[in-house]
């Protein structure tokens, strides 16, 4: 099943929708869709994130289309909105990067059967404070009010 995205005038995704395949029926289906809604309708790959088909096909417009994105006529992408200020644009991936790469630590290793997980999260102002710091997060089996909060130091979580 393939998914097509609206655009309005700006060539922000207003609506995506399943429809047709490509080849069905020998139609157009992005300019058949387009007419419908009288607006301009773009293919999207609920399978492309970043430029990387997760499937290992071949990847469709860097990314799916969400509402909120931009369609950019120039790179064939969608783009999503700036997650935040610091981030910078990827030209490779249609993303954007945070200034510190994300924590690949994401659980941690215990003998306890149980298994947990870091639920990390930036804080914008904390790296305009420090430019070191930015990522936290809490742990998935943190109930306690309030919950530990962990800072991310470039190797590991650390409480804070």
């Amino acid at each position: 099943m393939a998914h097509y995205a609206f655009l309005d005038n700006n060539n922000i995704v207003t609506e995506v929708i399943p429809g047709r395949n490509e080849n069905e029926l020998d139609t157009d289906w992005e300019q058949y869709y387009g007419n419908v809604r009288s607006q301009v309708c773009k293919r999207t790959s609920y399978h492309t994130e970043g430029g990387v088909h997760k499937n290992g096909g071949t990847p469709f417009r860097k990314n799916f289309a969400f509402i909120g994105y931009t369609y950019d006529e120039g790179r064939d992408a969608f783009i999503p909105p700036q997650d935040y200020p610091s981030w910078t644009f990827n030209e490779t991936s249609c993303r954007w990067d945070p200034p510190i790469a994300k924590p690949t630590v994401i659980t941690e290793d215990t003998s306890n059967p149980m298994t947990w997980s870091y639920i990390e999260y930036w804080d914008e102002e904390a790296y305009q404070a420090d430019n070191t710091k930015g990522w936290y997060a809490n742990k998935s089996n943190d109930f306690g009010d309030p919950q530990v909060t962990y800072e991310w130091n470039g190797t590991a979580w650390v409480a804070v």
